[in-house]
């Protein structure tokens, strides 16, 4: 489902519990389209991370609880406070401990190998969600990663649940917490280098397996109906619709314009803010350059009082007065203009792979659409 990582990641793939995915989908679309997160244990096989249980964090609703922050992307402006804890959250950690320390009573899969989170339109790249994950990939030896589940992008007939992990380039970068232009120079840092996509199978037991093997089916009818000659009857007549090798009207759904619609809204969004940074970034360089004319304008004019000073056999002036004159702009964070950059890719990746699927639709029809075309 995904790339194979580089060879520095401790994980190379993932396996997901068919369990795990159900209970991943009941929780992230009863609450859809507020996000939520969730707890993932299991255990390391080798390079293969297997996840074989989880839980979700606990929210903070009602009135008594704090209040949230409006500019947290978990933020749900509701009548009520809906505050979902962060994985690095104190009460998510202790939380935690307490049902891992339950589970290991019962002798369950009781390693924390990571968390999960849900998104609408693949919007989830996002300062928090890299504070998250390197809260877990800050510990010693952690084999951990980061399920996303997009509500959006599955509701449309594929389920979209990927695993990541932040690149060791990105993660040594974000220890120093010095995302200067300077040192993402220097570091040949870029935004495709932030997040790594493992490859992600969902597996069954084999007990599992052999029950859904034995379960009971319907007999199927000995008369074969009438092959359809259109939409009305797919739509209409229940026994081809019931038959699992009659064609299915919604892979011929050509109703495209919605999902492409909402995902180039969100991709011009995120254009946008990355627009605003490029800007902000600008400001400080066209300020930088203004402060640094006048501090070379400063010491031009007291070198030629030195010189003239020292002709005239008087002490001497300190050249270096200016940094208590003078204040350079700091330069904003470029951390902010990386997540932008990788969301856009993100959106792009989404476009490119729906429309691979709606092009061949497109031209199947083109016939019946196009009048005296017959390619």
């Amino acid at each position: 489902m995904a790339t194979v990582p580089p060879l520095d990641s401790p994980i190379k793939e993932v396996q997901l519990s068919a369990l795990v995915v159900m209970r991943i989908i009941k929780h992230s679309t009863s609450t859809f389209p507020i996000p939520t997160t969730g707890c993932l244990v299991g255990m390391d096989v080798g390079a293969q991370l297997q996840v074989t249980n989880s839980f979700p964090y606990p929210a903070t609703t009602g009135p008594n609880e704090s209040q949230p922050n409006p500019a947290d992307p978990y933020y749900h402006a509701d009548q009520t406070a809906v505050s979902l804890a962060a994985p690095r959250a104190k009460q998510s950690v202790a939380y935690q401990n307490e049902m891992i320390k339950y589970l290991r009573e019962v002798n369950v899969d009781a390693q924390s190998v990571g968390w999960y989170v849900s998104c609408g339109m693949g919007n989830f790249v996002t300062s928090a969600f890299v504070e998250n994950q390197a809260f877990f990939q800050r510990a010693e030896g952690e084999r951990t990663v980061a399920l996303v589940f997009d509500v959006g992008r599955s509701g449309q007939g594929n389920l979209s649940m990927k695993a990541y992990r932040l690149s060791p380039a990105f993660m040594a970068a974000y220890k120093e917490s010095k995302f200067t232009a300077e040192n993402i120079q220097k570091s040949n840092l870029r935004y495709q280098d932030i997040l790594q996509e493992l490859p992600l199978t969902i597996h069954n037991s084999h007990l599992l397996t052999s029950f859904l093997h034995q379960l009971p089916t319907s007999p199927t009818e000995n008369t074969t109906p009438d092959l359809p000659i259109s939409m009305l009857d797919l739509q209409s007549n229940p026994k081809i619709s019931s038959t699992a090798l009659s064609p299915n009207p919604t892979t011929l759904d050509l109703s495209i314009d919605p999902y492409l619609e909402s995902t180039t809204d969100h991709m011009l969004d995120a254009i946008e803010a990355h627009q605003t940074e490029q800007n902000n970034f600008q400001y400080h360089q066209r300020s930088l350059a203004r402060e640094q004319a006048k501090i070379t304008q400063w010491q031009q004019k007291r070198k030629s009082e030195n010189v003239l000073r020292a002709q005239q056999k008087q002490p001497l002036l300190d050249e270096n007065e200016w940094t208590k004159l003078f204040k350079l702009p700091a330069e904003p964070n470029r951390l902010e203009a990386l997540l932008v950059g990788r969301q856009v890719e993100q959106y792009a990746r989404m476009v490119d792979g729906f429309s691979a699927g709606t092009v061949g639709k497109l031209f199947g029809v083109r016939g019946g659409l196009v009048p005296g075309d017959n390619v």
